[in-house]
């Protein structure tokens, strides 16, 4: 029996890694800059109480502000990229851990700043501008300080807060380590008794595969691991929750949602139209998982079916080569210089772009100095192709915000994040669909879509919903327990799935595998974001180069106004339900099309 091993980093061509020698040349230049940036917890705290004294003094604090921003960004991407390179090496967990501290410590230094802003009378503010004019670019800035008057507390209490955030952060670091370092699965056998080695990071893809003892094997192989460590990690995912609800309170939020969604001007409502809006269309969700049961022909559905492809005859490999000129050809609808940006980041190293031993499971984009970096782990597969063009339509946002926003308004807000992800995904569908004429590879793409529907907009909803649901129960003072999530977990996934599919019980333990459960309410930006996506990719192919400019600016927007002012700029409301429902009907619509073509 063969079985198939994942490379040692060191085995992999330079050609597909990341260029981080372009942040720091070597670990010795990170040091440094590390050991320099001691520096400005000094010159910060030299502001303390002198920060309304002149708009000179306020204008020059801002400046160092930025400044400080962009070194500081630095030395924790470096950090963050080089431990997941290899998530069990010491030496870059040192790394992590110390600017982690070094942030807990400057924090505290740094703690005056808000109340001694928000402390300023709206008369001597105003006078603050007149001297220092200057002071005007950073006037949206400090408003939405100035804004969290009722949230923000004496110095001292401020100080202790930072300082105690080492501890409320600790949960989401040891979850990191535990996930990427820690937690191993046995290898699998396939229906031809081939051993394959389970990774988080190739499981989806085995579970995407035509062979279903595979399927069955990775998906009880994974959830069993899980569940042996269930009490470990509920306890983990309590205490991240219970920090949050710390933060929340002692900060005066009514609830911890409200205190995350505040931070990036999104309202509550926004959140919970998401979830009721799904609800409402649950049976668009039913209707597929019983279309997935016939085409299948199954006399049980489970819930390792529901992610291999219902046209397996169409699935083939591509290459990484072939996926960056496919993501080229498709998203040449949003002009040449976008174009132009692509190619600079897929020949010069921004991408590190397949799996090895310790590597960070998943994907992701960070928003950096010189220019962005992407993680992949891909796969030679349609699905990777679609995460290159999703992680790099974050990577472009970042670059067009940081290249047209001044430093303080150049980082968009969490809630627009998923929106150019999930546009480029759409246009990249889009794309395949009006170049295909084969009936057969026409329902393959279009059981990708549904894929992409089904995962994104139910699954994250579900996921949301979770999240709302476990930290109200928190609030209320009842304990989270591996029983209490694990219940709750598979009675909503019995209600977003319906009953067309087998609750397996393994999957009351997939909660133990979300890292974005330690995010703080993240997940529902996928679906909102991916609404939106749909809404814009619409505007973009129809209505042409008006739609792709408007777009543009909302990529370069950075936080320049609110997120739901942005999106409006794009041309989407998602104050209204209206562009939910829209991807939910257009959800109903392909699931009758590829009933039509395999029926």
């Amino acid at each position: 029996m063969e079985e198939k091993r994942v490379p040692r980093r060191e085995e992999i061509d330079s050609s597909y890694k990341w260029r981080l020698e372009d942040m720091f040349a070597t670990d010795a230049d990170w040091e440094a800059e590390l050991k320099n940036a001691e520096a400005f917890i000094e010159k910060g705290s030299s502001y303390r109480g002198r920060l309304a004294e002149s708009g000179k003094t306020l204008l020059e604090f801002m400046r160092f502000d930025d400044e400080a921003g962009i070194k500081l960004s630095a030395l924790y991407g470096y950090a963050s990229a080089r431990g997941d390179e290899d998530t069990s090496l010491p030496k870059y967990q040192d790394f992590q851990a110390r600017i982690q501290s070094y942030y807990v410590r400057l924090g505290a230094a740094m703690s005056f700043v808000g109340p001694e802003i928000i402390s300023i009378p709206d008369d001597r503010m105003e006078e603050l501008y007149k001297e220092e004019p200057g002071l005007e670019l950073y006037r949206l800035a400090l408003t939405r300080m100035r804004r969290e008057k009722e949230h923000t507390l004496s110095v001292p209490e401020e100080i202790i807060i930072a300082q105690a955030s080492a501890v409320t952060n600790a949960a989401s670091n040891t979850y990191a380590l535990f996930e990427g370092a820690d937690i191993k699965f046995p290898s699998v056998a396939d229906s031809e008794g081939n051993l394959h080695e389970l990774t988080n990071s190739n499981y989806i893809p085995m579970v995407e595969g035509a062979d279903r003892i595979l399927r069955k094997n990775s998906f009880e192989a994974l959830y069993h691991t899980y569940e042996q460590f269930r009490n470990t990690l509920a306890s983990l995912y309590d205490t991240e929750v219970k920090g949050r609800i710390f933060n929340s309170r002692v900060r005066k939020y009514p609830s911890i949602l409200e205190a995350s969604l505040s931070r990036n001007e999104v309202p509550v409502s926004v959140y919970k139209n998401l979830i009721d809006t799904v609800h409402k269309n649950m049976g668009y969700m039913h209707k597929y998982v019983n279309l997935r049961k016939k085409l299948m022909g199954v006399d049980e559905l489970h819930m390792y079916d529901v992610y291999t492809s219902l046209v397996p005859e169409a699935d083939k490999k591509i290459s990484f080569e072939e996926a960056k000129e496919i993501v080229l050809e498709a998203l040449s609808v949003l002009g040449d210089d976008y174009v132009e940006m692509l190619k600079e980041g897929f020949d010069n190293s921004w991408i590190d772009v397949y799996e090895n031993v310790g590597k960070r499971s998943g994907a992701y984009s960070s928003g950096l100095r010189p220019h962005p970096y992407v993680l992949l782990n891909y796969k030679d597969s349609l699905d990777s192709v679609f995460t290159l063009a999703h992680e790099m339509g974050h990577a472009l946002h970042s670059y067009l915000s940081l290249k047209n926003q001044p430093t303080v308004y150049s980082d968009y807000v969490i809630f627009v994040a998923e929106v150019a992800s999930t546009c480029n995904e759409a246009l990249l569908m889009r794309h395949l669909l009006s170049k295909t004429t084969d009936r057969t590879e026409r329902a393959y793409l279009i059981n990708y879509f549904l894929e992409q529907f089904r995962g994104t907009l139910y699954r994250q909803t579900m996921f949301a919903e979770f999240e709302m649901l476990t930290g109200e129960m928190a609030e209320r003072g009842e304990s989270l327990t591996a029983e209490v999530l694990s219940d709750l977990y598979a009675k909503l996934n019995g209600e977003y799935y319906g009953s067309g599919i087998v609750n397996d019980p393994e999957i009351a333990f997939e909660w133990e595998r979300i890292p974005h459960f330690y995010y703080n309410y993240y997940v529902f930006q996928y679906a909102t974001g991916f609404s939106a996506a749909i809404a814009l990719s619409a505007k973009i192919v129809e209505e042409g180069k008006p739609a792709v400019e408007n777009y543009k600016k909302f990529l370069s927007g950075g936080s320049s106004t609110d997120p739901i002012s942005l999106l409006k700029i794009a041309g989407v409301d998602m104050n209204s339900p209206e562009p939910i429902e829209n991807a939910l009907k257009l959800f109903g619509e392909l699931i009758d099309e590829l009933g039509e073509l395999l029926g």
